[in-house]
C-alpha cells in the first residue's frame, strides 16, 4: 500500500508540473504556442481553452475525491497527451517525447490511483 502511495504522488506530481509548464506556456507564450497550433493546422482559438482544461484537471486530481470527476480527468488527459504526440510526430518537429514522458507519468499517476485509492 505504501508504495502505490509513494508512486502516485512522485508520478502525478511530476505530471502536474509538466502540465504547469504547459500551461504557463500556454498562458505567457501564446505568440510562439499559436505559430506551433498553426503548424500543426489547429485552429488558435483552442489555446486559452485547452489551458483552463489542463488546469481544471490538475485541480479534479489532487482536490476532488469524486471518482468519476477523477476518471474523466485522467480520459481528458490521456486524449489530450495522445494527440499531442501524433500532432509533433507527424509535423516531424522531434518534440514528441515530451508527450511520451507525459504519457508515462500519467499511466504510472492512473495505475497507483486505481491501487492506491
Amino acid at each position: 500500500m505504501k508504495t502505490y502511495k509513494i508512486i502516485y504522488y512522485v508520478s502525478t506530481g511530476l505530471f502536474t508540473a509538466l502540465m504547469l509548464f504547459s500551461v504557463s506556456n500556454y498562458f505567457l507564450n501564446t505568440e510562439m504556442i499559436a505559430e506551433l497550433f498553426d503548424g500543426f493546422g489547429y485552429p488558435t482559438y483552442l489555446i486559452y481553452p485547452l489551458g483552463i482544461a489542463k488546469l481544471l484537471g490538475l485541480v479534479a486530481l489532487w482536490f476532488f475525491r469524486n471518482k468519476a470527476i477523477i476518471e474523466w480527468a485522467y480520459a481528458g488527459f490521456f486524449f489530450n497527451v495522445v494527440l499531442a504526440f501524433f500532432a509533433h510526430f507527424m509535423i516531424g518537429d522531434g518534440e514528441h517525447m515530451g508527450a511520451v514522458v507525459a504519457l508515462i507519468l500519467l499511466l504510472g499517476s492512473y495505475w497507483s490511483y486505481r491501487n492506491y485509492f
